[in-house]
C-alpha cells in the first residue's frame, strides 16, 4: 500500500527542480501519522507533517525555514541533542529514542521520544534528515504509576511477612506454655511437636520473606540460611550437635523452595529428635545437587541408625515422615530412606519436568 502511494506521489510530483522535490517531500511526510520534521544539513526545517502541526498546535510559518532548536520556547535547544543530530549526516549515524521532557507551548508538559535518519538524494547530492517525534507522556505516566504500585505491593508484602512471622512466634509460645501445664506426657508431646512445626514454618517463611512469588532462588544460599536458623533455634547452648550444608550451584522457583525448605526442616528436626540419644554428640549434613534433569536434597546424620530409631517411641514413620512424603508428592518427586555408616540418609529427588 505504501509503495503504491509513493508511486502515485512521484507521478503527481515529478522530481524536476527543487520545487518538485519540496512538493514531493511535503506530500510524503503528510502521509505519516506521527509528527515528522524534515531538516536540511544545517538542522533548518524544510517541511513538517500535518500531524506535527496538529500535535504541537503550530502553523507552517512558525516552523518552516527556522532552525530546529529555535522552535517553540527552546525546548529542543539541548546541546547533547544538537550534537547527536549534527553527527547523523557526516558519520552516517542514527538517533534512537532520545527522550525530551519539557513544557511545550499550547500543549503543556510532555515527554517526547525522538528518532532520526538520513535521506540522500542522488539527483542533486543533497541530504535530508527525517526526525520523527512520538508523544509518550501517557506511557511514562502509566509506567510511573506501575512502579509506584509495585513499591506499595512490596511494602504490603513485607508488612504481611512480619505480621505472619510474629503471629507464628506467638502461637509457638502459647503452645509451649500450654504444654508445660499438661499432666499427660502424650498430650505434652503432641503440643511440643505442634510447636516445633509452627516454628519450622516460621523459619521457612522468614528465609523466603524477601522473595516474590515466581522469583528464582539460589538453593545453596537459601539452605545455608535456613539451617543456620534451625541450628540457632533448635540446638541448645552446649549441646554437641552441628548442622552443615554442602550445596552445589543451582536455582529453583520460590514456590518450590517453600516445599524444599519445609522438607529439609522436617528431616533435620526428625534427625535431631531420633538419631541422637540425649547428650550424644553428632552431625547433620544437608546436601543439595542440581543437574539438567533433576535436583536432589538429602539429610544425613551419624546417629544411632534406622533400626534403633524405628523402635523409638516416636518412630520415623510418624507425622514428620508423612509431611515429607506429602510435600515430595506435591513436587512430583520421590523419597528414598537408606542406612548410612553410621546413621541414616533421607534423599528427595525432583525431576525438572515435574
Amino acid at each position: 500500500m505504501l509503495e503504491e502511494e509513493f508511486v502515485t506521489l512521484v507521478d503527481e510530483y515529478p522530481l524536476n527542480g527543487a520545487d518538485g522535490r519540496r512538493r514531493l517531500e511535503r506530500a510524503i511526510v503528510d502521509t505519516v501519522r506521527e509528527p515528522l520534521i524534515v531538516l536540511d544539513g544545517t538542522l533548518r526545517v524544510v517541511t513538517a507533517s500535518r500531524s506535527f502541526y496538529l500535535a504541537f498546535k503550530v502553523t507552517p510559518d512558525q516552523v518552516e525555514g527556522r532552525m530546529f532548536y529555535d522552535l517553540g520556547n527552546g525546548q529542543w535547544n539541548i546541546p547533547a541533542l544538537r550534537k547527536l543530530l549534527q553527527e547523523i549526516i557526516p558519520q552516517h549515524a542514527t538517533l534512537e529514542e532520545y527522550e525530551v521532557e519539557d513544557e511545550f507551548p499550547a500543549i503543556g508538559p510532555r515527554t517526547m521520544l525522538l528518532n532520526a535518519r538520513k535521506v540522500f538524494y542522488e539527483s542533486n547530492n543533497s541530504t535530508r534528515l527525517l526526525l520523527a517525534i512520538e508523544d509518550v507522556t501517557q506511557r511514562r505516566a502509566l509506567e510511573r504509576e506501575k512502579d509506584e504500585l509495585l513499591k506499595q505491593k512490596d511494602l504490603l508484602l513485607q508488612e504481611m511477612h512480619h505480621r505472619v512471622n510474629n503471629s507464628l512466634q506467638i502461637i509457638a509460645s502459647i503452645l509451649m506454655l500450654k504444654a508445660q501445664t499438661m499432666q499427660s506426657s502424650e498430650i505434652r508431646r503432641h503440643l511440643e511437636e505442634a510447636r516445633e512445626r509452627v516454628l519450622a514454618i516460621a523459619i521457612v517463611q522468614e528465609q523466603l520473606h524477601p522473595s516474590a512469588y515466581g522469583e528464582t532462588i539460589d538453593a545453596g544460599r537459601y539452605l545455608r540460611r535456613l539451617c543456620d536458623s534451625l541450628a540457632a533455634s533448635m540446638i541448645c547452648e552446649g549441646q554437641p550437635l552441628s548442622i552443615r550444608v554442602e550445596a552445589g550451584a543451582g536455582t529453583m522457583m520460590s514456590e518450590q523452595a517453600v516445599s524444599m525448605g519445609l522438607i529439609t526442616t522436617e528431616l533435620v528436626i526428625n534427625a535431631m529428635k531420633h538419631a541422637f540419644p540425649v547428650g550424644a554428640p553428632g552431625a547433620i549434613v544437608v546436601r543439595y545437587a542440581s543437574e539438567a534433569g533433576a535436583w536432589r536434597v538429602s539429610v544425613s546424620d551419624d546417629g544411632v541408625g534406622m533400626s534403633t530409631a524405628l523402635s523409638a517411641p516416636a518412630p520415623r514413620g510418624g507425622l514428620g515422615t508423612s509431611i515429607v512424603e506429602a510435600l515430595t508428592r506435591q513436587l512430583g518427586g520421590r523419597v528414598v530412606i537408606a542406612a548410612a555408616s553410621p546413621g541414616t540418609t533421607v534423599a528427595i529427588t525432583v525431576p525438572r519436568a515435574a
